[in-house]
């Protein structure tokens, strides 16, 4: 070919136009006089330039064609041009495939084997490969044999004519016909061997399951038995000496290559267990010793080779085993380990690339199908395929997985396999190597279809699949409902009423009656919300029965369900989001507050699936949430009706977060720091609280005088309300302080702050379903018998004039809560003087406190009480704590900075640094304080009221002992417990605050 000096020819374009990176090299190519009846033809351009790496094709076909003997090669060519069919697959492998184009070059007639496009051909099964094989008379014949049908399952492949499942399941199909010829070939050289026993090879992985790769090692077990009238000893070695002779066919690599390895490792003991055992060696072995992933692997198990009824027999007699392995204790963290194991195990350098086992890789769709799989599988015959494709189908179908996320794992499985296919195909070496360099990239993403610009196509379509993979698989896998119904008994995930009421009397149901409506009313029918309930309520049933009222948790789950069975997102959060359904048990089985306030706005059961949906809100965002609602309402009415509604939503969120807190989940344990628990409760209930009370104030405000108040007015909290210590029962402590503004009559802004102060009240205390928010300024200057609201000016001339030691002590926990921040940062300043006076507390007011204290413990423990178990005025509770931290506060606090501070537990850490108590005694103090405070929690949460006391009621008292993280029957090693902690605490008080 000529061409004017610097000009590119038209052929030159034309290659590079058709995909071909080294045009140069290609148009020499064809310039060969092999090719110069078809160099010119635009047929066969068109067809190169469609395959996945056009040089590549080019240069196998050179290499087929002058390997061809000189009087074939015209038949090549013609029939290269003039057959669609063949062209397609002969070039489409030759870019696809280096190592079948080396094969090719070996062995040119094997192309033929791809001019044929019957039916048959199309999808041929192990009847057909075994006829491709039946000459195949030694190793080598069976290396050429095997590669030959190898090409004819990848020009399938390539051309688009089977899809990644079927390429799958054809390459098991050639394995089992391999085996079965490797197996006659052993067995000719060997009859006297093959005469004394009967051998059987079970296919493992993904030869057994018929999702095999190109290259892999192809997993057996081997099952031996004599035949008749043979010693059973011998019997043995003749299996095993053939045994291994098939392994070394299949492995040993000759002049003709290696098929691929024969790995044996499965077996029992693996590599260190003998090769071939009998049937009732294998049974004794996984009956006594098996491991739990030896179940797993024998979920895959297929008879392949050799006799075929003792691998039938071998077979029926593992599968109820691997259909038990579930009932093993550990089973799902079993699995969930080893799954680990392997994902630590790559390096890291190799983990971005690794396509099967890192993260979001083939091995984690894998693990989660198959743990599914027995868990469910056990009750359900038709998840027992061993195809992970056809099992995850038939997950979906059941309703064990989502629907949406089963057609996204099928679709990023398919991809990610089909990548790993051709990957593999290159060069047929065993690997799940992404490669890194550019050409290799190109060549993968054209061969799976993407042209525009493959190699960033390709990284973007395999990260989005692996992105899926890993969220479901996290989803799935992980889930820890899957440990619950793991521990069920054989039979209990699919609830008959029968197993159904022996279940509920056995787990302590009181109305076992009643609970078995519920669960009919749930499980009944043939709908898929009802296939879901029936996966859900075994692992609920359990869960209710962890707790002290199992009976009350299910009927709450009724009530919820009736509530919201209808919405799409319910049922679904439960199944899929594996602590919703955990979380929602302990919620509803735990007492009566947190159902009470989920049931009258069920939809806040979406709170519990979310990882972050527990953790409280900030008082900002609060805050700005409810003042947005008030200024969007007609009334005011109306608005405080919204603030409630967000009181009652994150009230339910703070008792559910300490519920699951306190008694852990089966993913996590149960908060170990009882304090952090408190404290957590105390602050996020005083911003609820604050809020609330902002929110009431600006409606108050708006309805009647709009956006300005004609008195400045700051609301200041008292008590635990100043001191971020609210339990879930305690009414809100204040003050009621404001200032006219300029220009004001002081009695017309007297009238306008009283009249605030009672419309904010009666708001709060309206009869609606959300439960109230009582406002107590009885702490205010005269008590009961003082005005409500008084200006700065009244309340410093009382406070210099009038105030008693009780008053400055109470001011200790004064706090701006809501309203004007800048006028109660003025009362503050006011204060400041009365509760940390100057030179700290007479020797005449330290007798008065301590007076008081005796007086009230006298006068106030209701009658009857048990001084030692009540939690408020009880021995060692939290008066006797608070009042010995105060005492030091106001002795102290004008010298030791950190003292000045509302919080109990903050100040008398801050007393324990500054040296006024020993670390033992505040530690102590501190410990019997944060005990007695979560009592009083638990008593709201479990009775729905407040109460000082332990609960009467056995059942009730069994449930403050779950909160606080004792089992059942040890209700009095809890009450033993309270009464040595505060015991403990009562004797520092003795000494630190009465003076020993």
């Amino acid at each position: 070919m000529t061409m004017v000096p610097g000009r590119r020819s038209s052929t030159f374009t034309r290659l590079l136009r058709h995909g071909f990176t080294d045009p140069s090299a290609a148009e020499r190519l064809l310039d060969l006089p092999d090719l110069s009846s078809v160099r010119s033809d635009s047929v066969l351009l068109d067809a190169l330039g469609a395959t996945a790496d056009p040089d590549l094709a080019l240069r196998g076909l050179v290499r087929l064609v002058e390997a061809e003997e000189a009087g074939e090669r015209q038949i090549l060519l013609d029939t290269l041009v003039t057959a669609k069919p063949l062209r397609d697959r002969l070039l489409g492998v030759l870019g696809a495939s280096e190592a079948l184009g080396d094969h090719l070059a070996r062995h040119p007639r094997d192309w033929q084997a791809l001019v044929t496009y019957e039916a048959a051909d199309l999808h041929p099964g192990v009847t057909e490969f075994e006829g491709e094989l039946a000459g195949a008379d030694d190793p080598d014949a069976l290396r050429v044999g095997y590669r030959r049908c190898l090409l004819s399952i990848a020009a399938r492949d390539v051309c688009g004519t089977t899809d990644v499942a079927e390429t799958a399941a054809e390459l098991a199909d050639l394995a089992t016909a391999t085996l079965r010829a490797a197996l006659r070939i052993a067995s000719a050289a060997a009859p006297d061997d093959a005469a004394q026993c009967r051998l059987a090879v079970i296919a493992m992985g993904k030869c057994g399951g018929h999702e095999l790769n190109y290259v892999s090692d192809v997993d057996v077990i081997f099952v031996a038995e004599p035949a008749d009238g043979a010693e059973e000893s011998g019997a043995m070695q003749a299996a095993t000496r053939l045994a291994s002779h098939l392994m070394r066919i299949c492995s040993d690599t000759t002049v003709e290559g290696t098929i691929w390895p024969v790995d044996a490792n499965l077996r029992p003991e693996g590599r260190n267990g003998p090769l071939v055992r009998t049937l009732s060696s294998h049974l004794a072995y996984y009956q006594r010793w098996a491991k739990t992933w030896e179940f797993q692997a024998l979920l895959k198990a297929r008879p392949v080779a050799g006799d075929r009824a003792l691998g039938e027999e071998y077979v029926e007699a593992v599968s109820p085993l691997v259909w038990q392995a579930a009932d093993r204790e550990n089973f799902v963290s079993d699995v969930q380990k080893m799954r680990r194991r392997v994902v630590d195990t790559i390096p890291a350098d190799r983990v971005d690339r690794e396509l099967k086992l890192g993260p979001g890789g083939l091995r984690d769709v894998e693990f989660a199908v198959q743990l599914l799989q027995l868990v469910h599988g056990r009750s359900d015959p038709a998840l027992r395929s061993g195809s992970t494709l056809e099992a995850l189908g038939a997950l979906a179908e059941g309703g064990y997985v989502g629907r949406v996320d089963a057609v996204q794992l099928d679709d990023a499985y398919r991809f990610l396999r089909a990548m790993e296919h051709r990957i593999q195909l290159y060069r047929l070496r065993r690997t799940h190597l992404v490669p890194d360099e550019e050409p290799d990239l190109r060549r993968l993403g054209r061969s799976l279809g993407l042209r525009t610009d493959p190699i960033a196509e390709l990284n973007q379509a395999w990260r989005r699949h692996a992105s899926v993979v890993r969220r479901l698989h996290e989803k799935l896998f992980y889930r820890p409902l899957l440990d619950a119904v793991a521990q069920l008994a054989p039979g209990e995930s699919r609830l008959s009423t029968k197993a159904a009421t022996a279940r509920l009397v056995a787990l302590g149901y009181e109305d076992p009656a009643a609970a078995l409506r519920h669960l009919e009313a749930l499980s009944s029918g043939v709908s898929r919300k009802a296939a879901i309930q029936r996966t859900l309520l075994p692992v609920l049933l359990g869960w209710f029965a962890d707790s002290a009222d199992p009976d009350a948790g299910l009927l709450g789950f009724r009530k919820v369900s009736d509530a919201l069975g209808k919405t799409p997102w319910y049922l679904r959060l439960l199944r899929d989001e594996g602590a919703a359904a955990e979380n929602l048990a302990r919620v509803l089985s735990a007492g009566r507050l947190a159902p009470d306030l989920l049931l009258r706005a069920p939809e806040a059961v979406a709170l519990l699936g979310d990882p972050h949906g527990l953790a409280p809100r900030s008082r900002e965002h609060l805050e700005q949430e409810v003042l947005a609602a008030v200024g969007r309402a007609d009334d005011a009415e109306t608005a405080v009706a919204v603030v409630r509604g967000v009181r009652r939503r994150e009230l339910f969120r703070t008792t559910a977060a300490d519920l699951i807190g306190s008694y852990g989940t089966e993913d996590s344990p149960a908060e170990s720091d009882p304090g952090a628990l408190v404290d957590r409760v105390g602050s996020a209930v005083t911003d609820l609280n604050a809020v609330t009370i902002a929110g009431a104030l600006r409606a108050a405000v708006r309805a009647e005088w709009g956006d300005t108040l004609p008195t400045r007015f700051a609301v200041i909290g008292m008590g635990r309300f100043g001191g971020h210590e609210l339990g879930y029962g305690s009414d809100a402590d204040v003050l009621f302080v404001h200032e006219p503004r300029e220009g004001v009559d002081e009695q017309e802004a007297g009238r306008a702050a009283n009249r605030v102060v009672s419309e904010m009240r009666r708001l709060l205390q309206l009869p609606t379903a959300d439960p109230p928010l009582i406002i107590d300024p009885d702490l205010r200057p005269e008590g009961k018998n003082g005005p409500l609201v008084r200006t700065l000016k009244s309340y410093g001339a009382y406070y210099r004039r009038w105030s008693l030691g009780w008053e400055s002590q109470a001011l200790l926990r004064a706090e701006p809560m809501a309203g004007d921040m800048d006028l109660g940062a003025q009362f503050v300043e006011l204060i400041d003087p009365l509760r940390y006076p100057q030179d700290g507390l007479s020797d005449d007011a330290v007798r008065e406190i301590r007076r008081l204290k005796a007086r009230m413990e006298s006068e106030r423990l209701p009658r009857g009480a048990d001084p030692t178990l009540h939690t408020k005025l009880g021995r060692g509770g939290l008066s006797d704590v608070e009042w010995t931290v105060q005492l030091m506060q106001m002795q102290h606090g004008r010298a030791v900075p950190g003292l000045r501070t509302t919080r109990t537990r903050a100040a008398l850490a801050a007393a324990c640094a500054a040296g006024l108590i020993p670390e033992d005694d505040a530690r102590t103090l501190d410990e019997a304080w944060v005990l007695a405070t979560r009592v009083r929690n638990a008593v709201m949460l479990v009775r729905g009221r407040p109460g000082d006391t332990f609960p009467s009621v056995p059942r009730e008292l069994t449930a403050v002992g779950r909160y606080l993280g004792y089992e059942e029957g040890h209700v009095g090693d809890m009450l033993d417990d309270y009464r040595r902690v505060t015991r403990r605490a009562r004797g520092v008080v003795d000494e630190r605050f009465y003076g020993g």
